[in-house]
């Protein structure tokens, strides 16, 4: 493992940002007094420009190598989620009802790491665009970030991110070619009846029923309409309805996911959604009314990046510890806007088995910090040698 010796003395003040970080979360574009703490380190590491306000609370911080060449965006995204920890760390969250449960904490501190050493060093041609994104489990700051011009602004031409894994062992760095994280898709289904008594069911147009069938019918995109050779994953995970076990109610509501990768595929469950939905209640003599939610599209990993990524992930971790044919997983990202708008490569990097992200046991793992920083710094001093 070549963690950079320089980066390994920053080791203890990483792990102070961190903790910092982690007792202080902030959700989605609310991510103010995060970013105000990295820009503060940034001024103290001596970046060259900063530029907050990106996104609400975004910021992008540029260092300048040695003479021109070219401009590479390392992004970490900063916010926490909605729900409460149950680590009993010294370093928990000291706000109910706020926890960094995915790392995003640990990948600001990483960057971190990274800006503090190439600031220091510079051995590198043209310039870093360090990238501080708020609300990527929520509106999508990548997107916004991107919208609002970003790209164009500071002249990026690849960017590259890092993601812990609970999954994979210490230190091991993951990614692939293509598709690497699903795009995801949010239904709401809404059934109307005419509620009364449930003695009297004939004096009623039940919704439920119509609701139950739309729930098994729902299951036969994956099995019967979609190819069985192309992954994706249709879920209903909220029912609600009624109010009294004598009452038939006015309404029943559905809710549920969908993942995919091919936007084909995409397409043909938003339209079958609709049309179970319609088709049963016609059936059933209810209304109904559907709303699909397109979410975050699928992050796919660039070819050419992601060999170069996989290249320098060897050089720091060594060729046992990296991965390059892993599997797309069925989680997403919001980087995926990013990618789409630039060439680039996502990577996960492994920090042990332990709870998974968005767990309320779940805490990044200090020890491979000084990896990732490494791993961005390494990026940097060979696509942009001197």
């Amino acid at each position: 493992m070549a963690i950079i010796n320089r980066i390994g003395d920053y080791a203890e003040d990483m792990k102070t940002w961190r903790r910092h970080l982690h007792m202080h979360p902030e959700l989605s574009l609310d991510c103010h007094q995060t970013a105000a703490f990295v820009v503060d380190r940034l001024k103290e590491f001596g970046v060259d420009e900063i530029h907050e306000g990106i996104a609400q609370s975004g910021v992008v911080a540029l260092i300048h190598g040695q003479g021109d060449g070219p401009v590479t965006g390392l992004r970490a995204d900063m916010d926490a989620l909605p729900m409460d920890e149950t680590t009993g760390a010294e370093w928990a969250s000291t706000i109910p009802g706020k926890m960094h449960a995915c790392g995003h904490d640990g990948h600001t501190t990483m960057l971190l790491g990274a800006a503090r050493y190439l600031a220091e060093t510079r051995k590198f041609k043209g310039t870093v665009a360090l990238i501080f994104q708020p609300a990527e489990e929520t509106v999508g700051g990548g997107r916004m970030m991107v919208e609002e011009g970003m790209m164009d602004r500071f002249d990026i031409e690849e960017v590259y991110a890092l993601h812990t894994d609970p999954f994979g062992e210490a230190g091991v760095l993951r990614t692939c070619p293509g598709p690497i994280m699903a795009a995801v898709d949010d239904f709401h289904i809404t059934v109307r009846g005419v509620g009364g008594h449930a003695a009297y069911p004939d004096s009623t147009k039940d919704p439920m029923p119509c609701a139950l069938a739309i729930g098994q019918a729902l299951q036969t995109i994956v099995s019967r309409n979609a190819n069985p050779l192309l992954s994706l994953v249709v879920s209903l995970t909220m029912i609600s309805g009624g109010s009294a076990t004598n009452i038939i109610p006015e309404t029943v509501k559905l809710s549920g996911t969908v993942r995919s990768f091919d936007p084909d595929l995409r397409d043909m469950v938003e339209r079958r959604v609709s049309e179970i939905a319609h088709g049963q209640a016609s059936s059933y003599g209810v209304k109904c009314n559907v709303d699909y939610v397109r979410n975050y599209p699928a992050t796919v990993n660039h070819d050419a990046q992601t060999d170069f990524a996989a290249k320098v992930a060897t050089e720091v971790v060594g060729a046992a510890k990296t991965v390059t044919d892993l599997l797309p997983e069925m989680g997403a990202e919001d980087f995926s806007y990013m990618l789409n708008a630039r060439p680039g490569a996502f990577l996960f990097l492994g920090q042990g088995i332990g709870p998974s992200c968005h767990h309320p046991a779940f805490d990044f793992n200090d020890e491979v910090a000084t990896i990732g920083a490494s791993f961005f710094a390494r990026l940097i001093e060979t696509r942009h040698g001197v």
